[in-house]
């Protein structure tokens, strides 16, 4: 075959420090554009992206250069920088890890849907709960010591 294609769409999952909630919801939509910025800037797509005061849920596409945890990895970095320079808020950190779950092509519409729900959903479930699922449905082995 004398060209690449690929269809790789991931669905990034990442909380703040301690789960504290200090997305306010008065910049939450900038912040979102912002990450949407920098999936644009590295030449990756930004499909959907949302979350509430305490993480952040990203449907992104990438090219097979990139690296899944250079990405990531500059995500959190810039954003965290954005959040103390731009909005103020000093103590506006994310955790460490972060969950990535792949998506098949034809289920991206289904995940921007519940991605641009997650106000809602999270009247029904916590953060914690929804995390447990996701890696339950990925098939993620886990040890819950190490998840909080």
């Amino acid at each position: 075959m004398p060209s690449t294609h690929c269809s790789l769409h991931y669905h990034l999952v990442f909380s703040t420090k301690d789960r504290q909630r200090v997305i306010a919801s008065a910049w939450r939509d900038r912040l979102h554009s912002y990450l949407g910025g920098v999936v644009k800037n590295i030449d990756g797509i930004p499909e959907a992206v949302g979350g509430t005061d305490d993480h952040a849920h990203l449907l992104i596409s990438l090219k097979p250069t990139h690296r899944l945890a250079d990405v990531v990895r500059d995500l959190k970095a810039v954003s965290s920088r954005w959040m103390h320079e731009q909005m103020g808020e000093r103590s506006a950190l994310w955790q460490d890890g972060y969950g990535a779950f792949t998506v098949g092509a034809p289920d991206c519409k289904a995940v921007c849907d519940y991605i641009a729900r997650q106000e809602e959903h999270h009247r029904r479930q916590t953060f914690q709960e929804e995390y447990l699922e996701f890696l339950r449905r990925g098939g993620v082995e886990y040890d819950e010591r190490y998840l909080w």
